[in-house]
C-alpha cells in the first residue's frame, strides 16, 4: 500500500477459498462481486450535495495514501464515505453478530480498521485532516454532514 510499509502487526486473513475450510455459493459470490468499492450512492449523494453548495473536489486520488473518495486539494481534506460491514461499524457489538465464515470475516473486518488507522495517520502526517463518515449517517444525516464539512472549510478560510 502506497504511503506507509505493512508491519509485523499487519492482521492476516485466512484465503477465501474451499481448500482452506470457506464455502460459497455460486449466487453469494456473484452479489459480493457486485459490491462496487468507489461511486457507492451514498458517496454520489454527498457528492451531489457538495457540488451544489459549490465546493469543488476531486475524486479517489491515487497519488494520497487510502485514495480518499473526496479530495478538497486547497484546504488539505480528504473524506471517506466507509460502508458500515466493510469498516466495522460499533464493532464490538456488530462483531458477534457475524454467523457464518467468522475465521475469514472478523480478520478482514478488523485489517480494514487496521489499514484505515494507517491511512488516517499517514494522510494527517501529510498535513491532510480526514474525515470519515459512515455511509448510513450520509443517508440519513446528510444536512449534518455537509454542515461538518462546510464549517471546516469555512475556519480554514479564516486562517489563510
Amino acid at each position: 500500500m502506497q504511503g506507509y510499509e505493512e508491519d509485523e502487526g499487519t492482521i492476516k486473513v485466512p484465503r477465501f477459498a474451499e481448500s482452506a475450510g470457506f464455502y460459497t455459493s455460486k449466487q453469494r459470490s456473484y452479489n459480493m462481486s457486485r459490491i462496487k468499492g468507489k461511486n457507492s450512492k451514498p458517496e454520489i449523494i454527498l457528492r451531489k450535495a457538495l457540488w451544489a453548495k459549490n465546493i469543488r473536489f476531486r475524486l479517489h486520488d491515487r497519488s494520497l495514501p487510502g485514495r480518499p473518495d473526496i479530495v478538497i486539494k486547497k484546504y488539505r481534506l480528504a473524506i471517506f464515505v466507509d460502508g458500515e460491514f466493510w469498516h466495522g461499524f460499533d464493532w464490538k457489538n456488530n462483531r458477534e453478530r457475524i454467523k457464518s465464515n467468522r475465521l475469514f470475516w472478523i480478520p478482514k473486518i478488523e485489517r480494514n480498521m487496521q489499514r484505515d488507522e494507517r491511512t488516517n495517520r499517514a494522510l494527517r502526517d501529510m498535513g491532510y485532516t480526514v474525515f470519515r463518515f459512515w455511509s448510513q449517517d450520509v443517508v440519513k444525516n446528510l444536512p449534518t454532514v455537509i454542515n461538518q464539512i462546510e464549517l471546516f472549510l469555512e475556519t480554514r478560510k479564516l486562517y489563510r
